[in-house]
């Protein structure tokens, strides 16, 4: 992009409603062209609402090589600049509207193994379920271990490096900063891309579970298909990776002579999950045969869709409960 003179070798600036405006055009291009835009929006003030989104927004502002860039980033992100952001393993891909439209990238390292190796054994023991991980709904002594500062699973700011189409020189420019919140904002919807950008797997943080019924043989413990994950967070989770169907694949062999708990049911057989109002009881046998695995059933206990109750296997339901089930069934369908 070319430089004008007549703004001492930058661009003028560009009010938002006319930033908003070219935004919805580039998007409208793009659309056309078979690239849909995910972009950032902010309700409110806060940028990050989640324990993990909050998290990277602590990260970034606790080191000083960002302080002078990031206010205005944060002021690009709350006003809807951010109209596209991707984040995959090492990469986070974004268009930020400023002046023009620019395109940014963000690399950031690999988590070292013997880091992350050392984090999971400090965690050993004190993380439950993949829930438990994925809502922050952790204790404080591994909370202190994920988000420690060098140590932790937060780059540094020499693991990162920045790429942007504007014609700032700068390593951190405005519109590199927008994307940099922008990740924490995804992060409050889908915080297993944390994971996913610094290459390391979210189930080697579990190593029990919580009580529940014993497990159908072959069905592996912690582990959330992407219906799972959008049963319990209420959105729709991307297609499973390669990596994580064949992880899917193992994971339902089935073992040898299984001996279900209860009587079979067949799919053509399920029905609508019955209409419960509020504090009814479900057992956990009622619940497998309307077709909800166990792992499901754990998740919404830590969710707070069920709470146990003093007899073991029943569970009382809860305002979300008929919505979850219904809600599973349809996208397990």
């Amino acid at each position: 992009m070319g430089r004008d003179n007549d703004y001492g070798g930058w661009a003028p600036y560009v009010p938002v409603a006319q930033r908003r405006r070219q935004a919805e055009r580039k998007a409208a291009a793009l659309k056309k062209g078979g690239q849909v835009c995910q972009p950032v929006a902010i309700n409110g003030r806060a940028i990050a609402r989640s324990f993990w989104g909050r998290a990277w927004c602590d990260n970034l502002e606790a080191y000083s090589d960002y302080a002078n860039r990031l206010p205005r980033g944060r002021t690009y992100v709350r006003n809807g600049s951010v109209i596209d952001l991707r984040i995959d393993s090492g990469k986070v891909h974004a268009l930020v509207s400023g002046s023009d439209i620019y395109r940014i990238e963000v690399t950031v390292q690999a988590l070292a193994a013997t880091q992350w190796t050392g984090i999971v054994k400090e965690c050993t023991g004190k993380v439950s379920s993949l829930i438990e991980v994925l809502q922050g709904r952790l204790s404080k002594a591994v909370m202190e271990v994920v988000t420690r500062h060098g140590g932790g699973l937060f780059p540094l700011p020499r693991q990162m490096t920045f790429n942007c189409s504007c014609p700032d020189s700068a390593s951190m420019c405005k519109h590199v900063a927008a994307t940099l919140y922008g990740v924490g904002a995804r992060l409050d919807d889908a915080p297993e891309l944390l994971f996913r950008l610094r290459h390391v797997e979210p189930q080697d943080l579990i190593q029990h579970l919580g009580e529940l019924p014993a497990r159908v043989p072959g069905e592996q413990a912690g582990q959330l298909a992407s219906t799972d994950l959008s049963a319990l967070f209420g959105i729709d989770i991307g297609e499973a990776t390669p990596k994580t169907v064949r992880a899917a694949q193992r994971a339902s062999k089935p073992a040898a002579s299984p001996v279900p708990t209860v009587p079979a049911v067949p799919l053509a057989a399920k029905k609508p999950a019955p209409q419960n109002k509020r504090g009814k009881t479900l057992s956990a046998s009622a619940l497998i045969a309307l077709g909800i695995p166990r792992h499901m059933i754990q998740s919404w206990l830590v969710a707070g869709v069920l709470h146990r109750t003093t007899q073991r296997g029943d569970y009382r339901t809860t305002a979300q409960t008929d919505a979850r089930i219904r809600a599973y069934l349809a996208r397990a369908d």
